[in-house]
């Protein structure tokens, strides 16, 4: 099989790319290790950065999102169980779009069966090949034999456990990496919301999110130590802890129910140098980890597809091959400025191990500042609503 673009990796990030190139007449092909079933099974956040949301809607896929998505005007922000909001447009002139992740997984999906796309699934043993030559390659196993897709350009779009990171050269790679020493238990329940904007607490006891998915679909997080079973979290331990640590007002409105999904989720900030080697360019979770507070984990791996997509472009339709060379140096500006306020924000909102009152009281005292300061609001906007790409 011959195409111009391999993509590996059947999640939002690799099947964005190929349906926005094959609008621009390039030829792709997207092989995926898991069923689609699986694929779309996947529960993810759903914050949409306002450059995500205008990037959906180019690629032809933005109908759904904007009719059954929700536009937020901004945040709260809360310490001690007191809140205050932050408002984004007013001080970015900029929203952000609450949709699913399985949702635009599926609205992809939807659109590359609409326009033929190739959608390979459940296969083995991918070995990228020749990717510093002119002539790379694929080959995967699939239904007992082995398969080879000739190409001009990967693009490694398989997350953090996948094989494209880890074919760039040892010596070549460089990789930076913090494992924060807690989790996230999150709980999804077919419960209105608590509010009608996301809820991010601070509290001695630990952090907590309210968020949601739809007007009676609500995903709820408390940090909690890496090492707890799910199963020591009852529904009923679960509501009284989240209870604790958010808003006085939220606190007494929350609605609760049976859970119909729950896990810890480990957080980490991870991000590997360059994002290109030959004909390889790595994109989204395969060449960088954010932890969520921030909500850049889909986003991140949007803007690395509005870059590639575009020096793609450049070079198929204009010859013109600068995107491609300036890729990883592009990509990783933005992709360092968001590790950055995710961690700011992840290290500001949660308890550490090893806190002590005193950084206790600093945390309170800079969510205190940001309360008070309209500079500081601003800063948190620019950064939630998205940095220009």
């Amino acid at each position: 099989m011959r195409t111009q673009v391999c993509i590996i990796g059947g999640g939002p990030s690799g099947l964005l790319l190929s349906q926005l190139l094959h609008r621009k007449g390039i030829d792709t092909v997207v092989l995926e290790r898991r069923s689609r079933d699986y694929v779309l099974s996947r529960i993810r956040a759903g914050v949409l950065e306002f450059g995500t949301v205008n990037l959906l809607r180019e690629a032809g896929v933005g109908d759904r999102m904007d009719a059954e998505g929700f536009i937020h005007d901004g945040t709260y922000v809360a310490l001690q169980n007191r809140g205050f909001r932050i408002d984004f447009k007013a001080l970015t002139g900029k929203q952000v779009m609450v949709y699913g992740q399985t949702e635009v997984t599926a609205d992809l999906y939807k659109a590359r069966d609409a326009m033929g796309g190739q959608v390979i699934h459940q296969i083995d043993a991918v070995q990228l090949r020749a990717l510093d030559s002119g002539a790379p390659y694929v080959t995967y196993w699939k239904d007992g034999a082995e398969h080879r897709i000739d190409c001009d350009y990967v693009a490694g779009c398989d997350g953090f456990h996948g094989v494209s990171r880890k074919s760039m050269p040892a010596n070549v790679l460089k990789e930076f990496e913090r494992v924060y020493p807690f989790g996230w238990l999150g709980v999804l329940s077919e419960t209105p919301p608590v509010s009608h904007e996301l809820i991010y607490a601070n509290h001695e006891r630990g952090f907590a999110l309210c968020s949601m998915r739809n007007e009676n679909l609500s995903r709820y997080y408390v940090q909690a130590p890496l090492g707890d079973p799910v199963e020591k979290w009852s529904d009923d331990a679960f509501w009284d802890e989240l209870r604790r640590r958010i808003p006085a007002d939220a606190a007494e409105t929350l609605v609760t129910g049976p859970s119909i999904e729950k896990s810890i989720a480990p957080l980490r900030s991870f991000v590997a140098e360059p994002m290109r080697w030959g004909r390889l360019f790595l994109c989204g979770d395969a060449a960088h980890i954010v932890p969520p507070t921030g909500a850049k984990g889909l986003n991140l791996a949007a803007s690395d597809v509005h870059y590639l997509y575009h020096a793609l472009a450049r070079h198929y339709l204009d010859h013109d091959d600068q995107g491609l060379e300036d890729y990883s140096a592009t990509a990783l500006a933005r992709v360092w400025k968001a590790t950055r306020f995710s961690w700011w924000f992840t290290t500001t909102m949660h308890r550490f191990p090893e806190q002590s009152d005193f950084d206790q009281r600093m945390q309170e005292t800079e969510l205190e500042f940001l309360e008070s300061s309209v500079a500081a609001q601003t800063v948190l906007a620019e950064n939630y609503v998205g940095l220009p790409y």
